[in-house]
């Protein structure tokens, strides 16, 4: 073994170590990407990667949001490049498996946490679906549409297709502003109140529209200005 690979490995240990014992607390947004780094560039100081990749992005989150080029440009591989990209759409998975419970009720209190799980990831327009049955309990929470939410004729359709298929009583929407804030458009409502007209075709109550803007979010049920269109 060469002294350069003995300094090399000893580095790794150490800051395995680290997390380890203290998790990601006192790292810096570099040494994480560096720690992540060890395991898909095996031969190379990655914490000078790390650097460059945050100086290029801009941040941490920047970094696993950027495309693979991107990335690539600057200094890893493809495969560690992908291994970078899994991290937003693996905590959104991690989350919705750890806090998903079929028995649990939705509530005005919880309803928030449960919603902003699915849209970790998102870097555009998603529409997601949330249907309850007549206890209030969970049957289905899932991305009904992705891209521009005006063609709400088509989420509409398979809004009411899985309405149906799961018995539901109850249905909550929400869709996100990836660059706007957490306030409806004139579209939105307009696509809510005849969203609750076709849900009321089979039996199903519009209970909610959550708009979603930067992990924050405004429920239009609970907002004075909105609520008569749940009534």
């Amino acid at each position: 073994m060469s002294e350069n690979k003995g300094i090399h490995d000893g580095h790794r240990n150490r800051v395995r170590e680290k997390f380890l014992s203290e998790g990601f607390n006192g790292f810096c947004e570099h040494q994480i990407l560096e720690l992540l780094l060890f395991y898909a560039v095996p031969r190379k100081d990655t914490n000078e990667l790390a650097h460059n990749l945050i100086n290029k992005c801009g941040s941490l989150s920047a970094v696993f949001d950027s495309p693979v080029e991107v990335l690539e440009e600057c200094g890893i591989s493809k495969n560690a490049a992908v291994l970078l990209k899994m991290i937003p759409p693996l905590c959104k998975k991690y989350m919705n498996d750890k806090y998903k419970n079929e028995n649990k009720i939705i509530t005005e209190e919880n309803i928030g946490e449960r919603i902003l799980l699915n849209f970790i990831d998102a870097d555009e327009e998603n529409v997601v679906l949330l249907l309850l049955d007549a206890k209030g309990m969970e049957l289905y929470c899932g991305t009904v549409s992705k891209g521009s939410v005006n063609a709400s004729e088509i989420y509409t359709r398979k809004i009411i297709q899985l309405a149906m298929k799961f018995h539901a009583s109850g249905a909550i929407i929400a869709h996100n502003h990836p660059s706007g804030i957490a306030l409806p458009s004139k579209n939105d409502i307009t696509s809510t109140i005849s969203l609750k007209k076709a849900l009321s075709t089979v039996s199903v109550r519009l209970l909610d529209h959550i708009i979603v803007a930067d992990m924050e979010y405004m429920s239009l049920a609970q907002d004075e200005n909105y609520m008569e269109i749940f009534l």
